[in-house]
Formats: structure tokens, sequence, C-alpha cells
């Protein structure tokens, strides 16, 4: 995926969107490419396929920070986990002893599919993000 985004030549419209401090949600494969081994932009290591292949996809019932307090349902699908996060990196959800769901400055990334669900708690954590952002820009003017 990053060789396509440079072969495409978005990064460094990726980069000023980033560095500009506005949102940005990562999503399983999502998660890996924001990393800090691709671009940089969290400071987390993902690992890929961490829960397995195809096969060993499954949905599971999370307590995710900030979505209240009903379990979240995700749906891994050759998911990614965080095998290492950097300091301010705060972790949301946690599955099996592993961060799932991870938020770092403007970015929030999951190892999880929450479009794959009718809940939309975690697309409000970054709707909620993406309001903040607006405001700080409007506030600049």
């Amino acid at each position: 995926m990053t060789r396509l985004i440079a072969s495409a030549g978005i990064e460094p419209a990726l980069r000023a969107h980033h560095e500009a401090g506005r949102p940005i949600l990562g999503t399983c494969a999502g998660m890996i490419v924001c990393d800090a081994a691709h671009l940089g932009f969290i400071d987390v290591t993902a690992r890929r396929n961490a829960f397995g292949r195809q096969l060993q996809s499954f949905e599971a019932d999370l307590e995710v920070t900030g979505a209240g307090e009903e379990p979240l349902r995700a749906v891994f699908i050759r998911a990614p986990w965080v095998e290492r996060t950097g300091e301010g990196v705060e972790v949301l959800a946690t599955w099996e002893g592993h961060p799932v769901a991870v938020r770092d400055g403007s970015v929030l990334a999951s190892a999880f599919h929450p479009e794959l669900t009718e809940d939309p708690r975690f697309h409000a954590i970054f709707m909620a993000m993406v309001t903040k952002a607006e405001e700080r820009e409007a506030a600049r003017g």
C-alpha cells in the first residue's frame, strides 16, 4: 500500500494533511500504513496478520475508551496488532493483551474494521477529533 501511495503521488498530500494536525483514521492495513515503519504518522509498530491469516478472522466484543460502557463489536480480518507503543500513544482497546485501537495526536488507528458493523461509536470518536480540529483551524482564522 505504501508503494501504491508513492506511485500515485499522494504521499506529499497525506504528509501535509498530517503535519497540519488534521485527523487521520487508519483501520486494519491503515494502522500498518500509519505506523513508525511506514508513513510514521503514529509512534507504534504494528505486526501484520498478527492474529493469523484469513481463516483466523474473528469478531470480538471490546471495551473501547471513549465509546461508552457497552462493549463494541469488532471485526478482525487478517488483523494486525500493536507490538510497540511510543510515549504519548493512548491505547483505547486491547484484545488478549495486545493493543488493537490507539490514538497518537491526530491519528486514530484500529486493527479491526468498525465500518463492518452498524455501531457508529468508533467513528464518533473520530468525528469528535475532526470537530476539534475544525474548531482549532477556525480559531486560527
